[in-house]
């Protein structure tokens, strides 16, 4: 069994990773699950226009796609940086498209907001999103919507070292008990 190393994961990574943990949802899973040219029960799926409506409302309330908003500037950057890495020569104009490209993606974004709202209902009845809303619109719900990217990354952190803690502890223990038995590791 191999465990995930975080600190091979960008920033970026690490928080889709996280926040579709913490959900218990993948959004990248679900998407990449479609196949080119034919219908998925996604495609043939219908929502009342409430019902996404109430979706976005919940998401937006527990600020759970906060964490998406990076996406696009870091790609951009890290887009910049390639080109500019291969011709220094041209890193005014490399930053200007970069830009221009850039703004011009923005509004692709609700693209992913249309996604989302989609995993949102299918998981949950209207009611539902309604109490979710009514929660996270509670002085204790607002707090949590507040504070849970600062309690997920206090939480990622607590597991890297709980982690890193276990795999010592194991090393340790596996190699006394493989002496023990007259192997040498």
């Amino acid at each position: 069994m191999t465990f995930p190393t975080f600190r091979r994961l960008t920033p970026l990574a690490m928080g889709l990773v996280v926040l579709g943990a913490a959900w218990g949802f993948a959004p990248a899973a679900e998407a990449q699950t479609k196949t080119q040219g034919q219908p998925t029960a996604d495609d043939q799926e219908t929502f009342t226009k409430e019902h996404l409506a109430l979706a976005q409302q919940a998401i937006d309330a527990s600020k759970s796609a906060t964490g998406f908003d990076n996406i696009l500037p870091v790609v951009a950057d890290q887009t910049r940086t390639l080109f500019i890495r291969s011709n220094p020569a041209l890193t005014p104009q490399i930053e200007e498209v970069t830009q221009e490209v850039a703004i011009g993606l923005a509004p692709k974004r609700r693209a992913l907001d249309e996604t989302l709202e989609k995993i949102w209902a299918r998981r949950f009845s209207e009611d539902e999103l309604r109490q979710i809303v009514a929660f996270y619109n509670s002085p204790v719900g607002k707090k949590l919507s507040d504070l849970s990217a600062e309690i997920l990354a206090l939480s990622v952190g607590a597991a890297k070292q709980w982690g890193d803690q276990i795999s010592t502890e194991m090393v340790t223990r596996v190699r006394e008990q493989m002496l023990k038995r007259g192997y040498k590791l």
